[in-house]
């Protein structure tokens, strides 16, 4: 998949595609229902998306939101057979009124021949453009124009329900909204590395700037994607502060079993996939240990009928 920055000198070969558009903060079900409407035979399959997520600029002070990384995102997105996308600025399309943005980025920067969004689409400064809108201007400037229906019975697919599904400590209920598990990925951090000394070396990561699922312990399918480990395995992982030791800064520590290397700078993606137990302080280390056999073994049980990755 390639990935363009900037709507501008596009070049001829990536011009156009069938694309749809949208945050896909998640790239959940509803995400690959407007996907697979913008699918055409013959024609390259596009996304545009904006960076940072719209609501990082509107609301810098709120709490971290986002399901995944922008580089989680493309990863994911590639896998569903997305041929470009294109990941436009926001500080930079977010002045531009509604035609602009049709005119300008859609038709004349990108060269779409289709687009597809959602049916809850705004756009434009202000959010002034809708679905209606974009069907109009779509016909003036030349690009087909499909409205996808929102998914969900009484509520509807949305990355606001996999967030709280999150919250609650229900990956398997994400999962089901997602489409696959919730996944975070990112480089392997160096830490304190205690876990070494206790017969559990963990891979720390950290989840800066995304939504926090409830903190605890989970049976996790772990991907490294690249290096000489590359591969699928299972493991156990801890997403928390680490209260036993006073540190109040989240990170994820991820324990792959069966497994031996160095994993530090390779990029993992860990997947949640059953919630354990909440995040506990111990008296001393003896306790802590016991506790990592009984939640390894536990995970172990989780995962049995999984495949690796």
């Amino acid at each position: 998949m390639r990935i363009f920055r900037d709507h501008r000198d596009i070049p001829a070969d990536a011009r156009g595609a069938s694309a749809a558009i949208g945050n896909f903060d998640g790239v959940h079900l509803g995400h690959r229902s407007v996907l697979d409407l913008a699918r055409r035979d013959g024609v390259p399959l596009g996304v545009v998306t904006f960076e940072p997520h719209p609501r990082e600029v509107f609301a810098p002070e709120a709490p971290p939101f986002r399901l995944m990384s922008a580089e989680a995102r493309a990863n994911r997105l590639a896998k569903l057979g997305v041929d470009v996308m294109f990941e436009l600025p926001f500080p930079a399309i977010a002045p531009l009124s509604a035609e602009a943005f049709m005119a300008e980025v859609l038709a004349g920067g990108l060269g779409l021949a289709h687009v597809v969004t959602g049916a809850d689409f705004r756009f434009g400064k202000g959010r002034a453009g809708d679905v209606a809108a974009l069907a109009e201007g779509g016909a003036r400037l030349g690009f087909e124009v499909t409205t996808a229906a929102l998914l969900g019975d009484a509520t509807p697919v949305s990355s606001t329900a996999i967030r709280n599904a999150l919250s609650d400590g229900r990956p398997g209920d994400a999962a089901e909204m997602l489409g696959h598990w919730h996944r975070i990925e990112g480089p392997v951090l160096h830490g304190e590395k205690r876990g070494r000394t206790l017969g559990y070396p963990t891979a720390n990561m950290s989840v800066a700037g995304l939504h926090l699922p409830k903190l605890g312990v989970y049976a996790v399918l772990v991907d490294v994607l690249e290096g000489p480990h590359a591969g699928s395995y299972h493991g156990v992982a801890s997403l928390g502060v680490r209260p036993m030791f006073g540190e109040n800064t989240p990170n994820i520590e991820t324990f792959l079993f069966d497994f031996e290397g160095d994993l530090y700078d390779a990029h993992l993606s860990v997947a949640l996939v059953a919630y354990l137990r909440p995040e506990l302080s111990f008296e001393g280390l003896d306790a802590l240990v016991a506790q990592m056999d009984d939640d390894s073994a536990r995970a172990r049980a989780a995962l049995a009928d999984l495949p690796r990755g």
